[in-house]
């Protein structure tokens, strides 16, 4: 796509997640997107065929963001034979650091998580319930990765862990939403990776 339509494309995603978060998803119409951009409604259509279609860009966004974080072949390239406990510890921080950056920067994927957008339909519903299973099956493949490079405990169920990993970050970003706290601190950071992984690396 020209920079240009790329640049208005992302002029309207922006405009929506606004009015989405303040109006709500059902009081959101694509009309109200345009007059706050001064542009025609076939400007919209041009890109998007539905308010759905922009709410489902948002979110493939942010899963783009995701994979390039928990990138394999940046893994792989990390876990040569000389890294530490230390190592691992520190670069699953930077990790877990960028993963809370990314969903603080997109408030509207929590709240929709949490269920806090007023007036979305069923086929929102099962879209969130993807990307939180994509999302768990990210970690959950870093996880696998790391017991066969002998970092993390066998035993470790590793769909579990991501669970308890992605829902801890979930809720933390949720509640620096709420609170306005600046979860992005990096001691908040440590203190996450040190809590899940201690139980969990060898």
């Amino acid at each position: 796509m020209p920079a240009k339509g790329q640049k208005r494309k992302d002029e309207i995603i922006e405009a929506s997640k606004k009015m989405f978060i303040e109006r709500g998803y059902q009081s959101t119409h694509i009309g109200e997107v345009c007059s706050k951009l001064n542009i025609a409604r076939g400007t919209v259509y041009q890109y998007f065929g539905n308010k759905r279609e922009i709410l489902f860009a948002i979110m493939e966004g942010v899963e783009e963001e995701l994979d390039d974080i928990f990138d394999r072949d940046d893994l792989f390239e990390y876990l040569d034979d000389n890294s530490t406990r230390e190592d691992i510890v520190l670069y699953l921080n930077k990790r877990v650091s960028r993963c809370v950056k990314t969903l603080i920067s997109e408030p509207i994927i929590i709240k929709l998580i949490f269920k806090e957008i007023i007036g979305i339909d069923e086929e929102v519903i099962d879209r969130v319930s993807r990307f939180n299973d994509y999302v768990s099956r990210v970690i959950a493949r870093d996880i696998e990765d790391l017991k066969k490079k002998g970092y993390y405990k066998e035993r470790n169920d590793s769909r579990l862990s991501s669970l308890v990993i992605m829902g801890g970050v979930l809720f933390l970003v949720h509640e620096y939403i709420k609170t306005n706290t600046d979860v992005s601190d990096p001691r908040i950071i440590e203190d996450i990776v040190d809590s899940y992984m201690n139980g969990m690396l060898i």
